[in-house]
Parts: C-alpha cells; sequence; structure tokens
C-alpha cells in the first residue's frame, strides 16, 4: 500500500516559523471538501477526462492484442517516440520494468544527430516494431525522428512495414492520423481532452507495460483504488488533498518555491521528472506563486545538492518516495577493516540508511520534508503512485486557481520554431 508521511514538514518537528501549523491545515479542511467535491462534479459532467481512462475496457483489450502479436511475431526491439509527457511516462515504465527476459525498449526523445545516427545503427530493423505518439501528430521532435525510423523500417519490411508501425494519437484529427490512414498503419487512442502529461492511462502508457511483459490490470487496478481513496472527503483520508494542502501551505505561507521531487529508488529516477513536467506545465501560468519543480535522485543528489539544501536560501522542500521491500543484495564480508561497519549489510539497508540520514539532517536543519513510501515497486503501486501526482495536481489547480490544463507557453515556443523551420532556406 502507498503511504503519505507529511510529519516532516510540521511545525512541531521543525518549528512555527518554518513549518506548518496544525491549526493551517483545520483551515483549508472546509475549502479542500468544497474542492474534492467539485472535482468528483465535474469527472460526473464529463471533465478531467484522464481519471476515467483507467476504466477503459477497450483500449486495454486493444493494448494487449498488440503485446501479442509483438510476442508472436519475436520482437525484439521496440522502438518508442515521444516526447513530454508521451516520452517521460512511458521513460518510467521502461527503467521500472525492462530487464534481460524482455524486448529491448528503446525510447527516442532527442533529435539530436548523433545520438539519433547511432541509434539507427545498433537496431536490428527486422525484429523492431516502431510505435509513434503525438496526440497532435503536428510535433516537430517526435514526427521527424519517426519518418527517419519509418524509412528505416521500410528498408528492412518493405510493403510489410505499416503492419510493425503503431500511431498513438487524437483518433479524429491531425497529420499523424492522415498519414496513418494512407499507410494503412494501426491507431491506438489519445482522447481528445487528454493531454500528454496526462496519458498515461491511455495506450501511452499502458502499451510499454504489456509490451515489455507485465501485468497492465495490476496498473491498473492500482490506479483504481487510489481513485477510491482520492474521492474522501476528510483531508487526512485523502492522500491526493493531503499532499496538495502540503504543497501549497509550504509555499504559499512559508516560502517554499522549489518542491525537490527525490526518489530513493533508482528506477524511479524518471519518475521525478515526469513529476517534474506535470507539474510545470499545468501550474506553471502565473508569476506571484505556484510550485517550481525539481526532480533529483537520491543517493547521488546528495553528494551534489545537499550541501545547497542543508544551509543555502530556505527556498526547497523535500518529497522523497521510496520502496520498503527491496532486492536482496549484500556488500561482502570481506572488505577493508575501515569499512567493516557495513560488511555484510544489504544495498537495501544501506539504501534505507541514506535516505534516513538525508532526512533527519534536513529535520535538524529546519527544512520541510515529506515521505510517499511504496510497500513494493511493482506495477499496482506504480499506478497508485501516477493516479495520486495527477490528482493532487488538480486540487492544487484549485487552490491556486490556476488551470491545470493546457500550455500556452509552450505553444509559443512551437510556433516560433516552425516558423524559423519554414523560412529556412535549405
Amino acid at each position: 500500500m502507498l503511504t503519505l508521511d507529511i510529519s516532516g514538514t510540521l511545525a512541531k518537528s521543525i518549528t512555527p516559523s518554518k513549518g506548518i501549523p496544525e491549526q493551517e491545515f483545520t483551515g483549508l479542511k472546509t475549502s479542500m471538501k468544497r474542492y474534492i467535491e467539485d472535482w468528483l462534479k465535474e469527472r460526473q459532467a464529463g471533465e478531467h477526462a484522464w481519471s476515467m481512462d483507467p476504466y477503459d475496457k477497450r483500449v486495454l483489450k486493444q493494448v494487449k492484442d498488440i503485446a501479442a502479436f509483438a510476442k508472436a511475431e519475436r520482437i525484439r526491439t521496440v522502438i518508442w517516440i515521444g516526447i513530454g509527457g508521451s516520452g517521460l511516462g512511458p521513460q518510467v515504465i521502461q527503467e521500472f520494468l525492462e530487464g534481460p527476459e524482455t524486448v529491448q525498449f528503446m525510447l527516442l526523445d532527442s533529435i539530436d544527430p548523433a545520438i539519433l545516427a547511432l541509434s539507427m545503427e545498433v537496431v536490428d530493423w527486422k525484429r523492431a516494431m516502431v510505435i509513434v505518439t503525438s496526440k497532435s501528430g503536428g510535433t516537430l521532435e517526435p514526427m521527424s525522428i519517426f519518418f527517419l525510423c519509418y524509412e528505416q523500417l521500410k528498408k528492412a519490411r518493405g510493403a510489410k512495414a505499416p503492419q510493425y508501425t503503431i500511431a498513438i494519437t487524437d483518433p479524429h484529427t491531425g497529420p499523424l492520423r492522415s498519414f496513418a490512414l494512407e499507410e494503412s498503419i494501426e491507431m491506438l487512442p489519445i482522447p481528445p481532452t487528454v493531454g500528454g502529461r496526462y496519458s498515461i492511462f491511455t495506450p501511452v502508457g499502458l502499451l510499454p507495460v504489456a509490451l515489455l511483459g507485465s501485468n497492465v490490470d495490476a496498473f491498473l487496478r492500482g490506479a483504481k483504488e487510489m481513485d477510491t481513496r482520492c474521492q474522501a472527503l476528510d483531508l487526512m483520508q485523502n492522500p491526493a488533498a493531503l499532499l496538495a494542502a502540503t504543497q501549497f501551505l509550504l509555499e504559499s505561507k512559508r516560502d517554499y518555491t522549489v518542491r525537490v521531487i527525490m526518489p530513493y529508488a533508482q528506477r524511479l529516477e524518471s519518475l521525478g521528472r515526469w513529476n517534474q513536467q506535470l507539474i510545470a506545465e499545468s501550474l506553471g501560468k502565473q508569476e506571484l506563486h505556484n510550485p517550481v519543480p525539481l526532480a533529483a535522485i537520491g543517493t547521488q543528489d546528495q553528494h551534489s545538492l545537499l550541501q545547497q539544501w542543508m544551509e543555502g536560501p530556505r527556498i526547497c522542500w523535500h518529497l522523497f518516495i521510496r520502496e520498503e521491500e527491496k532486492v536482496h543484495l549484500t556488500v561482502p564480508q570481506a572488505v577493508e577493516e575501515s569499512f567493516q561497519y557495513i560488511a555484510g549489510k544489504s544495498f537495501g539497508t544501506l539504501l534505507d540508511a541514506c535516505y534516513a540520514g538525508t532526512s533527519q539532517a534536513l529535520t535538524q536543519a529546519k527544512r520541510p520534508h515529506a515521505t510517499i513510501t511504496l510497500s513494493t515497486l511493482d506495477e499496482h503501486h506504480l499506478g497508485e503512485l501516477f493516479f495520486l501526482l495527477m490528482t493532487e495536481v488538480v486540487l492544487l489547480g484549485k487552490l491556486y486557481r490556476i488551470n491545470p490544463y493546457g500550455q500556452p507557453g509552450v505553444e509559443a515556443g512551437k510556433n516560433i520554431t516552425k516558423a524559423l523551420l519554414h523560412g529556412d532556406s535549405e
């Protein structure tokens, strides 16, 4: 089960001037209850479409059928093309699920020509499947990479190339949809009302889970169970509401502008970057108040950023993410004498000690932190975690009075880039 511990953010842990007094949570209870009720009513009216994606049985069957086809065809490499939520979400799943017995999952989200040239050379295109994800079907990076990969696939497969290509896009409109229809490429839908960063329970997230041979049903079951928990009207019983309230109070009342998302699990490193995008694109829309996300990873960033966090400006608070059950691997008994204190200890014990050391040091320095703990890192808990963090952002949108959907600032940059390329004479 997923648990949330906010004790490290409270005034009784780090003094009233640095932490959150209980009365401030009490003062938010009525507002949060109303916001949760509003969220539920809006869902019934058809808003927040992403929150209903875990219940779509038709899409679940489609992704299972494609995974069965890939297995029957002995596909060795899945080329996944996407950027933003269409790349970061699948990257989380890749890091978590890919192993020696799975297909190779090659994520292409960079138009750096050196990286692309190397990628084209190492793929066995006769054993590859190409999947392109773009909701609009017109985003420069994934579409340019897709045309490059599709050309390679056609050289290897000839007229059969479309059979080994999947397009995940808007089901009703867009240039990728038009191209897929012309080429007889199978398409999977990103619902028109679901943005890329909220698409993890569409084929954008479900298909990677299925292709990597893992339990899609458990992934969705975790999301559904978290959905139930996030409908609780009591602030202290609703993990998304509690996390949103904690974030809001730390930023708006204590000036902790920067939220450091720091998993103590290497397999969740990209989860921090995914949550970074989710918060930045959803809430970074006003100059006065909104959280600024920063992705980090334990233990590595203890050695690169902890000094800043301990004694630098008091602008950061930490959200740690950790797992209780870990793979059992131990340090050998035969170690140099000065390291006898770790001889025979499990690496899980070392990792836990590093997390405890960092969190306790932050408490001593009167710096706030909260912790999400997963009893085990599996598909079910990953589904819980994704749903929790997306619901939190919706509730933060209500607290800050910011629409968490759309990204006009990003679109401005895209439009300028397109204009520059249209004016290029090459």
